[in-house]
């Protein structure tokens, strides 16, 4: 496996039923793949027992693992933002800490990375979500690739693998989960080269989406539309006027 050092992380927010497990998983493979990592978790102002429980893991891992928490939850992308922020290796890995991606898996993305390639982008075989979650995904992939023009078969499959050196080039600025729309349309049109592998995605066993509710899609909608005028409308204007 081509990788000299890698970041994992986790966004983690009311999901203490699940995040052990997802630590305990991420070092088994990070110590698997390379001896040069780190194992980040950003926990967005869970209410749960998530922080109990990740100080409990920091005693028996001491400074390989590292956590950052937000006194109150500010938002996933926020919660994406600050892992982001605080990787130092080579490349950086991370998916939701609710355990509905195989952490494991990881090892499909790293087999896939060659030199010329700079994000491996899961999709998702086959959604194991409620039928009305399924529908409004489909939806909202559509719109996305409609509006946006990103060309991927699942944008908003949290199973990446990137090249840290691409957070040298684009800025992120969203709180909310528009944020992989927002970072996929930049790597895009930075030119990033972009391939894609399917994942395996299971049923939620623990916790609720933060998503799925008419104040959530409100606020997506909201956020999606001002991202349309700033990542094409405008984009679009300057280049006709330039």
């Amino acid at each position: 496996m081509n990788t000299k050092s890698i970041s994992i992380f986790f966004p983690a927010y009311n999901d203490a039923g699940t995040i052990p497990s997802m630590v305990i998983s991420a070092f088994i493979i990070a110590e698997k793949i390379t001896d040069d990592y780190e194992i980040i978790i950003v926990n967005d102002g869970s209410r749960d027992n998530t922080e109990i429980l990740l100080n409990e893991l920091k005693k028996i891992y001491g400074n390989k693992l590292k956590i950052i928490t937000h006194d109150k939850n500010i938002g996933y992308g926020a919660a994406l933002r600050s892992g982001f922020e605080n990787t130092t290796k080579d490349l950086i890995f991370y998916t939701d800490g609710d355990a509905q991606y195989d952490v494991f898996e990881l090892e499909e993305l790293i087999k896939r990375l060659r030199d010329d390639v700079d994000v491996v982008q899961g999709f998702k075989i086959r959604r194991n979500d409620p039928f009305h979650r399924y529908i409004i995904g489909k939806i909202y992939h559509w719109l996305v690739r409609l509006t946006f023009g990103i060309r991927l078969k699942d944008v908003d499959c949290d199973f990446r693998l990137m090249r840290r050196k691409i957070f040298d080039e684009i800025k992120l600025k969203s709180n909310s989960g528009v944020i992989c729309v927002e970072m996929m349309k930049k790597i895009q049109d930075a030119g990033f080269k972009i391939i894609e592998c399917p994942v395996h995605h299971f049923h939620r066993v623990y916790g609720t989406s933060q998503f799925f509710n008419f104040k959530r899609l409100s606020k997506v909608g909201y956020d999606l539309f001002f991202l349309w005028i700033e990542l094409v409308l405008v984009k679009k204007w300057k280049k006709k006027n330039t």
